[in-house]
């Protein structure tokens, strides 16, 4: 017998395939963003999703290696998309460019490519960009109820989004940003969401925030279309939905004046592209299903505490993050016992 190596099987899916599932799931909260924010948010994904795929190009030419099959894969594309959505839907052009080129750049080729970056590159060019342009990256504008009609022309647009010239009679502030701000000044919790807290609303995507993250609820369905054609588990999301849910559910019971009920943490900020499409990256989470709990319920909880506690007032990408580096050590510590061997690898020795 010639024994061959493992594995002996294949899936049938392609990491192309599994990249176009995940970008179909994400259309809906895509088109819900152009429609809410017009024209300059269409140019804004335009150019940061270009930025990826040149940057891919580029990383190729440097390996010397083909950059069509790099390109075919769509894994720049898809990490363009996501950073897309995590952006203000109104910054300017070059915040798109750097973000972009930084994930594919610095998060994932410097790491060794495709399946061997640590942390996830879109996440990476977020905290990035937040930490180096925070006012670029907390400039929102509040959607429009009437649609993309109700928008910018597309020539004005292009001056917003390569001029920069942003109306101030459009600019709005998130529902974190505007409590955080307000209990600094001591005002309560009940009064800073009076006239700014509406569930339905927000569900339907009608409140100021990034590109994507506002459609909570198209979100929710594009991760329920994964988990149904088995592209993730249901262990990541469930956790990382869970782990905001009860501490948020918890403190606003002991203390409704000064905590967010766990809807308005669900509807808000990023938590559902964070929970079906950030945190499920088969790259940087676990692989065994106990860790992928462990994983989720870290990303939650940590994403609840920066909100409540920290100096942003969103926690996403910080918690991925954090999460991230702690994955070897998730895998090694739940990694089941193989046959024969303990759980630290070392033989068993017979009685």
């Amino acid at each position: 017998m010639n024994p061959i190596s493992s594995p002996h099987a294949h899936g049938a899916r392609s990491v192309g395939r599994v990249m176009l599932l995940v970008m179909l799931a994400l259309t809906p909260a895509t088109v819900a963003g152009f429609w809410h924010f017009g024209w300059p948010a269409i140019t804004l994904w335009c150019v940061t999703i270009l930025s990826a795929l040149i940057s891919e190009a580029f990383c190729a030419r440097l390996a010397e290696r083909p950059a069509g099959p790099l390109l075919a894969d769509g894994s720049a594309m898809l990490t363009g998309w996501l950073l897309a959505l995590s952006l203000p839907p109104w910054a300017p052009w070059w915040i798109a460019a750097a973000g972009a080129s930084f994930a594919v750049i610095v998060a994932k080729h410097a790491f060794g490519g495709l399946g061997q970056n640590l942390f996830n590159p879109a996440m990476a060019a977020r905290v990035m960009l937040l930490i180096s342009f925070p006012v670029e990256m907390t400039q929102w504008v509040a959607p429009h109820a009437a649609g993309l009609s109700a928008a910018l022309d597309p020539m004005t647009a292009l001056s917003v989004t390569f001029g920069g010239n942003v109306p101030d009679a459009m600019t709005s502030a998130s529902l974190l940003g505007h409590v955080k701000s307000e209990a600094s000044r001591g005002i309560a919790l009940s009064q800073s969401l009076t006239g700014h807290w509406d569930p339905f609303s927000f569900g339907l995507g009608q409140r100021a925030g990034s590109l994507g993250e506002t459609s909570a609820l198209l979100l929710a369905a594009g991760g329920v279309f994964l988990m149904l054609k088995r592209v993730i588990g249901v262990q990541i999301p469930a956790a990382f939905i869970l782990g905001v849910v009860l501490p948020a559910a918890f403190a606003h019971l002991l203390a409704p004046d000064q905590y967010l009920p766990p809807l308005a943490h669900l509807l808000t900020g990023g938590v559902m592209l964070g929970a079906f499409f950030i945190a499920t990256d088969y790259v940087s989470s676990p692989s065994t299903p106990l860790g992928q709990w462990i994983f989720g319920l870290g990303c939650g909880l940590l994403t609840w505490v920066i909100r409540t506690w920290g100096a942003y007032p969103e926690g996403v990408a910080f918690a991925v993050l954090l999460m991230n580096s702690a994955v070897p050590l998730i895998d090694r510590v739940t990694r089941p016992r193989i046959f024969g061997r303990r759980r630290n690898g070392h033989s068993m020795t017979a009685p």
